[in-house]
């Protein structure tokens, strides 16, 4: 008797499962790391990972060679690829139930740039200074792969929502760091191999917040904010409930806007307007503690030539937030205030004759206004208007001062925290997706946002150096960093310096091992945080990696403090990196030496070289105890160089 399946209603229900089962099975799918252009770590073991379904058979080909694995319960897998030397472009296939083929493959060097807004700063900020960079990109073997700012307070996170790699071709190179470009172009017409950065930075950021929490173990007042915010709960009473619109209190009234007649609008009679100086802050011309809105308002008178073109308006930096109208047009804005301002003007906004510019500028907390030694002008090919000078202005509103808790306008703040600034928030979702990928080593340009607090930073950059190696485990990979460059007033006395304090620290964290610093000293701008010279800090970073990571024989910094011993009435000084001997770049005296004695009152010295050392003296001082160098925000003249044309680092003999 034959034996026949008479289907049943379980039967069936089962098959229909089975069908939708297979039908929502896990895709197979890799890390947007792993993607189209992407560069390969040479002479590395190379990590390959994804996610598909549990129990899934992985083949990955890869160079004419294939390799096998299986995925796990968790849905992951990882196979590891041989070293391989500098090639490219290749073709890898990765295939499970379904196949995914990567492209445009290259084999080179890979380097993690990380840290805040002078990491971030990309050539597009500096397209004037860097207008011919731009213009001539046509490096396809340099890459960058971008990382959006991402946070998680929660914990490591697996991968990046998006992100792509792209090669510094044509207008393509205008996201690229400006900094890592540089040091990216230095190693690859050095070496003649590709050049992949990953960049992952975010401005205004503490060095803690880029730290796993296994990292900053040593930190108990870190770690108990770590534990806090793993409690969604307590993150959530953080965030108060604004006011209803109701009870909330209304906003201050600009009157520039609120009138009729809008000042900006080319129908508008100025009435009640003050002089007042293009650049210059407001608190420092008879606007006393004004957080608010300022109108500025001039008549520029423009060429007949300038007219029918498009132009470009340079209003240099303004704190904080501005508008530029022209003739009653909207022309620009800009809603905070790093950004140098440059906006394009359409050729038909310009007449011959009168022009009126209004710019309404809207200032939060400290000094308003617009930065000096910055460039202001109006300008079409080599026609060029300047826009100093003396204005009108009229103030639009004054917020009320800050009370506890609230803010300008009067409403409540929306509280909570700031994520991007909370220790491992960063890590967790903006590096660790990548600690699989095999790299080079570490360029880190950061530092800024912990000067309030430098006497930490020498623990917490050693801490982070220490982190990442570990959770790279490929050895003490190179780690190269960047010294503060030279920000805010000059000061012209010896002085105390929380940014002297952070070079110091940054300084000291030379003690470990393969890590190198790109002094930046003399490379700052005095009115500017995103000083605009990045070529020369992406160039120095790539000497200390010739050095460090490449062994070559040269030097790669300028002179670092090794000892110093009183001798009578002088202190003598010697260096390590002296290289060809030691120089005053402007061969005028040098500069920025203080001295002092058992009493620590520190008094400008005398400082000459003598026998490749520096002899410090004073007058003031019979007996000499401490010596600093450079010791300051923003040191005036710091000329002491090698001869290899590199500044020598700050530094103190009294800590």
């Amino acid at each position: 008797m034959q034996c026949r399946f008479i289907p049943t209603v379980g039967a069936y229900v089962l098959s229909l499962l089975l069908i939708i089962s297979t039908g929502v099975q896990a895709q197979l799918r890799l890390p947007k790391l792993i993607s189209d252009g992407m560069v390969l770590q040479r002479d590395a073991a190379l990590k390959i990972w994804g996610w598909a379904n549990a129990g899934e058979k992985i083949t990955v080909r890869f160079n004419r060679k294939t390799y096998k694995t299986i995925t796990g319960s968790n849905g992951k897998w990882l196979l590891t690829l041989p070293p391989m030397p500098a090639g490219g472009p290749y073709s890898m296939d990765i295939v499970g139930h379904t196949q995914l083929t990567v492209k445009d493959i290259l084999i080179g060097d890979v380097w993690f740039c990380s840290g805040q807004s002078n990491m971030v700063h990309q050539l597009n900020i500096h397209d004037v200074t860097y207008a011919k960079e731009i213009a001539e990109a046509n490096y396809p073997q340099i890459r960058q792969f971008w990382i959006p700012t991402l946070t998680s307070v929660q914990g490591p996170q697996s991968d990046l929502p998006n992100g792509q790699w792209r090669a510094a071709v044509g207008e393509d190179v205008r996201p690229f760091s400006a900094v890592a470009y540089f040091f990216a172009k230095k190693l690859h017409s050095t070496y003649k191999v590709p050049i992949g950065i990953i960049n992952a930075s975010v401005g205004g950021t503490p060095i803690e917040a880029w730290t796993s929490e296994e990292g900053l173990n040593d930190f108990s007042a870190l770690q108990a904010t770590i534990d806090k915010n793993k409690d969604t709960t307590y993150v959530n009473s953080l965030t108060r409930r604004l006011p209803s619109t109701a009870s909330r209190p209304a906003p201050p009234v600009d009157l520039g806007m609120a009138e009729a007649t809008k000042w900006y609008h080319i129908s508008y009679i100025p009435k009640g307007w003050h002089p007042i100086n293009v650049p210059g802050y407001w608190e420092d011309q008879g606007i006393k503690d004004l957080n608010g809105v300022v109108w500025y308002r001039k008549e520029i008178d423009i060429p007949a030539s300038m007219t029918g073109k498009t132009a470009r308006v340079f209003l240099g930096r303004i704190v904080d937030a501005d508008e530029l109208y022209i003739n009653g047009k909207q022309v620009g804005k800009t809603t905070y205030m790093y950004p140098q301002r440059r906006y394009n003007i359409a050729a038909d906004v310009l007449k011959a004759g009168k022009n009126v510019f209004v710019v309404r500028v809207t200032n939060n907390a400290g000094k308003g206004g617009f930065v000096p030694d910055k460039p202001y002008c109006i300008f079409v090919g080599a026609d060029t208007v300047d826009l100093k000078g003396t204005w009108q202005y009229k103030v639009g509103t004054a917020y009320r001062p800050f009370a506890a808790g609230g803010n300008p306008a009067g409403g409540s703040p929306a509280g909570g925290i700031n994520a991007q600034n909370q220790p491992t928030a960063l890590y967790n979702a903006m590096v660790a997706p990548e600690i699989n990928y095999a790299i080079k080593g570490f360029c880190w340009y950061q530092g800024e946002s912990n000067a309030g607090k430098p006497q930490e930073y020498k623990k917490l950059q050693v801490a982070l150096i220490q982190d990442w190696r570990n959770q790279w485990k490929q050895g003490p990979l190179p780690f190269l960093y960047v010294q503060l460059p030279g920000f805010m007033d000059y000061n012209y006395q010896p002085s105390e310096s929380n940014w002297a304090v952070l070079r110091e620290a940054q300084l000291k964290a030379l003690l470990v091992p393969n890590t190198a610093m790109a002094v930046a000293i003399d490379l700052g701008e005095w009115n500017d945080i995103h000083p605009d010279n990045k070529k020369d800090v992406g160039e120095r970073l790539a000497l200390a990696a010739l050095k460090t990571a490449y062994k070559e024989n040269l030097i790669s910094s300028g002179p670092l403090y090794q000892s110093a011993t009183v001798e009578g009435n002088k202190i003598v000084i010697s260096f390590t990196n002296v290289g060809s001997g030691l120089i005053s770049s402007d061969g005028e005296d040098l500069g920025e030496f203080a001295i002092a004695g058992a009493d620590k009152k520190f008094v400008w010295a005398k400082a000459k070289i003598e026998n490749g050392k520096v002899v410090v003296s004073s007058d003031e001082v019979s007996n000499p105890k401490y010596v600093r160098y450079a010791w300051a925000d923003n040191p005036v003249n710091p000329n002491l160089y090698n001869k290899e044309g590199l500044p020598a680092s700050p530094f103190r003999t009294d800590q």
